[in-house]
């Protein structure tokens, strides 16, 4: 019996390649992909690029800028914004990291503390910092009644003054976000290898060179990363100023997120609300360059 084969030449095959590219570009499989990526896709340019495209446009008049530099609440602002984010920051973190090896003690009755420890941060924040707000009341406040109760003097003006107002955000901010940053630094100390602990303990070191010398080291990257996403969430946070502070007394008190939001609603000039936002990029680019650069070495998985 006879068998014929049949070998297509190269212009056969060169012809066929298109044919195949198109059918492999535009097959069943890709175009099922693409309709259900397609929703995801409008979903983003809708309610991401958009909303950024448009607020870059907002805060691109230089005359939103010149109003802004002349008027005198943005330098305190400033100035608020980086007392925010120094203390704010660098507090919380340092407490949520020593706070960590204190729950790492075992007993049930350290998970028991780590649970109630953790309620500030799973109520929301709202309530949280209203709560904050009615127990600073200079008049009938909480702290200030059980003050009179005790040493039948009156409290201080948390909310009337400046410093004072500006002190109680931070504390405000320090107490939601504590238990969020203990439990990440905790799941770090949880990772990092007993049989380091035992050989410090075989060489005599004791609880602060373990620290020092195995836990810090450790954990040095990932509080890294740590120290530069917080800063870049309390850079655009704005309910703990505007819930216990309001921004006063007499706009002492406002970051850049809430003058922003006042600019943009209270005085109904949005172009000068977004410019007001845009000039806290400074801080917030440096922060994001770093992250991207840690991330990149590797040194710290999240």
């Amino acid at each position: 019996m006879a068998v014929t084969t049949t070998i297509d030449g190269p212009a056969a095959a060169t012809n066929a390649t298109p044919l195949a590219r198109r059918r492999g570009t535009f097959g069943p499989d890709k175009l099922w992909a693409l309709a259900f990526v397609t929703p995801y896709v409008a979903v983003f340019v809708a309610f991401v690029i958009y909303p950024i495209g448009y607020g870059l446009w907002l805060g691109s008049d230089p005359a939103s800028y010149r109003a802004l530099f002349s008027d005198p609440v943005y330098p305190r602002t400033v100035v608020n914004t980086l007392l925010y984010l120094l203390f704010g920051v660098n507090l919380k973190l340092l407490l949520a990291l020593l706070l960590s090896g204190f729950f790492m003690r075992k007993g049930w009755w350290t998970k028991l503390l780590l649970l109630i420890f953790m309620l500030p941060w799973a109520i929301p924040a709202l309530p949280s910092y209203l709560s904050i707000n009615w127990m600073l009341n200079g008049q009938w406040g909480l702290i200030n009644n059980i003050v009179w109760l005790v040493a039948q003097v009156d409290g201080p003006p948390w909310l009337d003054s400046p410093g004072l107002a500006l002190a109680s955000v931070i504390y405000g901010h320090i107490w939601k976000w504590l238990p969020f940053w203990t439990l990440i630094f905790l799941a770090g100390r949880m990772a990092v290898s007993r049989e380091l602990y035992e050989a410090a303990d075989v060489d005599g070191a004791g609880s602060v060179q373990k620290f020092m010398h195995v836990t810090l080291p450790l954990m040095a990257g990932m509080y890294l990363v740590c120290t530069m996403l917080s800063t870049i969430w309390a850079l655009g946070d704005f309910n703990a100023v505007r819930f216990i502070s309001g921004g006063g007394p007499a706009l002492s008190t406002h970051v850049l997120a809430t003058l922003g939001i006042r600019n943009a609603f209270e005085l109904g000039d949005p172009k000068l609300g977004m410019a007001t936002v845009l000039t806290a990029l400074p801080l917030l680019i440096p922060l994001v360059i770093l992250l991207m650069r840690q991330l990149r070495r590797n040194e710290v998985t999240i």
